[in-house]
């Protein structure tokens, strides 16, 4: 059924992939033409009391927390639709045309797992939204204090 699909998709990853191997190769010689560029410009005395060791306070990168809030959403919506999905398979009844129920249940359970997997996986996003905000204002009163 998807075999028309098929030829242009693999035709098409396999040109983005080229194209963006050539384009990593370009940027790496645009950028060591600017370093060469910049290099030529500057000496040691420029840098004088500026380079020094890195300091070591600790910057929270609250990644981890938007993955971690996103999965759990995720898995809690393929859960809810689950639990949709088999309230609704019990529910319907199946009277004249079988063709036509099975067609119907499986739109509607198609629509009950992404919506609940949407839903649920935003919703985790805007928990981790507001324990980066309550984490960076509790950061920012102790800098403060």
């Amino acid at each position: 059924m998807m075999d028309f699909l098929t030829a242009p998709l693999v035709v098409g990853i396999v040109c983005a992939g080229i194209y963006s191997l050539f384009e990593l190769f370009v940027r790496k010689s645009e950028r060591l033409a600017i370093i060469e560029k910049i290099g030529d410009k500057l000496d040691a005395s420029a840098f004088e009391g500026k380079l020094g060791l890195p300091s070591y306070i600790r910057k929270f990168s609250f990644s981890s927390l938007k993955a971690g809030c996103l999965l759990t959403g995720i898995g809690l919506g393929l859960l809810v639709g689950f639990i949709i999905n088999t309230a609704l398979a019990y529910s319907m009844s199946y009277e004249y045309n079988q063709d036509w129920n099975s067609w119907f249940h499986s739109e509607i359970a198609g629509t009950a797992y992404g919506a609940s997997v949407l839903f649920f996986g935003g919703i985790g996003l805007i928990i981790a939204f507001i324990i980066e905000m309550k984490l960076s204002k509790n950061k920012q009163e102790t800098k403060e204090k």
